[in-house]
């Protein structure tokens, strides 16, 4: 087991490697995913959020050791970045790896727990949440400053951004990082990261709104294209259901 941990928590190293080596065993469990688990740890009165990512195939625990970096590694590394350029992310802690002859077998990343008072994803499936509409439009000028900050997040979805309201003001945190890129965003790029976050044409027309009020861009243009990414990433979804459906049996 290999482990980096950030400059601020060196000290605890032992105790951060005491957790990865007993995750099975110990924590508080979070999230149970088909792929990842997610536990919760206490440190000196900090809780912690420790993600296990599901071991690899075959060819990707070599390419995660020789090739590529680990999903452990980017989440992050990815959070490191997205600091430095001010936008909101769990203050992250360490990453460990575990090999073997071949390659990498688990990993695990480790940040701050956030407790957060919603999702994206209440905002869809809460039409009447309270500040809706205006919570939408500093979700979209979040994300615009991401955008012009050169992020481009792959799991832009409902659950991956945290909100923190405090005294009617809201927060944002990304969580889920290990897919991004840093490059400068053409405009069909950023609108096609809105495709994952709703099937809700009123609340894709909010966004346009005000994504194009911030671009200086058509709101007409901006809505279109904003629509089509979205409508194009739920046909792919429904393809997919219907291949695994046919072939697999799954649901």
């Amino acid at each position: 087991m290999k482990g980096t941990v950030h400059p601020s928590s060196t000290s605890k190293y032992n105790v951060l490697l005491s957790f990865v080596n007993n995750f099975k065993t110990d924590g508080i469990l979070f999230i149970k995913g088909h792929r990842n688990v997610i536990k919760l740890f206490n440190l000196e009165g900090t809780t912690l959020n420790i993600k296990s990512f599901k071991k690899p195939n075959f060819i990707n625990q070599i390419a995660y050791r020789y090739f590529r970096k680990s999903k452990a590694r980017r989440s992050y590394e990815f959070a490191n970045i997205l600091l430095k350029k001010n936008i909101g992310t769990p203050q992250p802690i360490a990453y460990f790896e575990r090999f073997n002859l071949f390659g990498i077998t688990d990993s695990y990343y480790i940040c701050e727990h956030l407790k957060h008072d919603l999702t994206y994803r209440d905002l869809v499936i809460q039409p009447n949440y309270k500040n809706h509409e205006e919570i939408l439009r500093k979700f979209t000028r979040f994300t615009w400053d991401m955008h012009e900050k050169g992020i481009y997040f792959k799991d832009h979805s409902p659950g991956n951004t945290l909100i923190v309201e405090n005294n009617n003001t809201y927060e944002f945190y990304l969580v889920d990082l290990n897919r991004m890129s840093f490059t400068k965003l053409d405009f069909k790029a950023r609108m096609k990261s809105f495709a994952r976050l709703t099937p809700k044409k009123e609340m894709v027309r909010i966004m346009s709104d005000e994504y194009a009020k911030l671009s200086e861009e058509d709101f007409e243009k901006t809505y279109q294209l904003m629509w089509y990414y979205t409508n194009q990433f739920r046909e792919r979804s429904k393809r997919k259901k219907r291949i695994k459906q046919k072939y697999l049996g799954k649901k």
